[in-house]
């Protein structure tokens, strides 16, 4: 298999990594617009089967130039390159998946299908930790009930240590996280997709040992279309992040002062954005760069049988110290490796499909199993 990676940031490179590992990958194909050094636990597999080439996706020929050498494409690029990307795949004959995180530009891949089916390719979006892996895990639970009454999912990537204020450090983008705290969540209520605001309805998630209780509240973007594929079907669906408690009641009084607001205001006879400084003045305090763990719970309320119960599926990972690997980029980034695994060895159906409704679980579970990463009931 020939792989092209898309974007050598910290999920691109971790994705790179794990392909390495397989002995099926005979090429990997790490694309950026500029060649740089590459991390250490990357460089250790420099040789034939990795070639770093600078790319600017911007350029519809010279990405049509570089597919034509790959089976299939992963994208760890931000979202909003990858409708046009995944159409250029599509037009090139390969496989394309990528990390997604945007519901709208899934909902523009959507009308790929009908073409993608007809090259004989598939097309992948939302294929990360959340969305991603959690929409697998939901999935499975979903399907080991006759009906179901309530869905309920949590990711969360966490310091294993929290220092004050915010128990918190950047595990990908702050402006990202500012996203997300500032932008209704989409759930399913009654049975209809709804909004409800960002923050809010706060709950205790128990882990046990080490992490002990964590909070969880609204975040966007978690459930991505499976809002649309469940409504009508399960009365209650709803994402949440985790952090540590007290998290979101101070974020909550940070964006109700206005501090994460887009629009300028005047300070001393400047213009300026309240969003542009938080994101500047927090983001230099929360990039911390220590040891990381991610913690994900599914819940899937339904009836089996006639017999009404809770089942529950539970990751934890940690910084892989040997490698200087983050957990959020083994949960991300290897997932993103598996799935283009996945496609270009010919175990999903050609179109468009959201991981959810096309990745076998089983043996989606095997595969991080082997890397380290547990996916087990609870």
């Amino acid at each position: 298999m020939r792989l092209l990676v898309l974007g050598a940031g910290l999920q691109g490179t971790a994705c790179a990594f794990d392909l390495l590992n397989v002995r099926t990958v005979t090429k990997v194909l790490l694309a950026d617009v500029r060649v740089g050094p590459l991390p250490p636990f990357l460089a250790a597999h420099a040789g034939p089967r990795l070639e770093q080439l600078a790319l600017d996706v911007r350029s519809d020929d010279a990405v049509r130039a570089v597919f034509a050498r790959c089976d299939a494409v992963l994208s760890a690029i931000p979202y909003y390159y990858n409708a046009n990307l995944a159409r250029l795949a599509v037009e090139m004959g390969v496989h394309f998946t990528d990390l997604g995180g945007n519901t709208e530009i899934v909902q523009q891949q959507k009308q790929l299908d009908a073409a993608a089916r007809a090259k004989g390719v598939s097309v992948i979006p939302d294929t990360g930790l959340a969305p991603g892996m959690v929409n697998v895990i939901a999935q499975h639970g979903i399907d080991q009930f006759d009906t179901v009454d309530r869905v309920k999912l949590f990711v969360g990537g966490l310091p294993q240590e929290p220092e004050p204020p915010l128990g918190y450090q950047i595990a990908y983008s702050i402006e990202g996280m500012v996203d997300y705290y500032t932008t209704p969540s989409l759930v399913v209520r009654d049975g209809r997709p709804a909004q409800v605001r960002a923050l809010s309805e706060r709950e205790t998630v128990h882990f046990g040992g080490d992490i002990g209780d964590l909070e969880a509240f609204h975040t966007a973007g978690g459930l991505s279309t499976m809002v649309y594929r469940h409504a009508g079907r399960i009365p209650t669906m709803e994402y949440k992040t985790l952090r540590y408690p007290g998290h979101a009641h101070i974020m909550e009084a940070i964006r109700d002062l206005g501090l994460l607001d887009t629009t300028a205001v005047d300070v001393k006879g400047q213009q300026v954005v309240p969003r542009d400084v938080f994101v500047k003045v927090a983001g230099d305090h929360l990039r911390k760069g220590k040891p990381d763990l991610v913690a994900l719970r599914v819940e899937v309320t339904g009836t089996k049988d006639g017999k009404h119960g809770t089942r529950a599926w539970q990751v934890i990972d940690r910084y892989d110290a040997a490698h200087g690997i983050s957990a959020m980029m083994r949960t991300t980034g290897y997932t993103l490796s598996i799935t283009g695994q996945l496609q270009a060895g010919g175990d999903i159906a050609p179109g468009v499909h959201t991981p959810d409704e096309c990745v076998p679980a089983e043996r989606y579970f095997g595969m991080l199993g082997e890397r380290g990463i547990g996916v087990r009931e609870v």
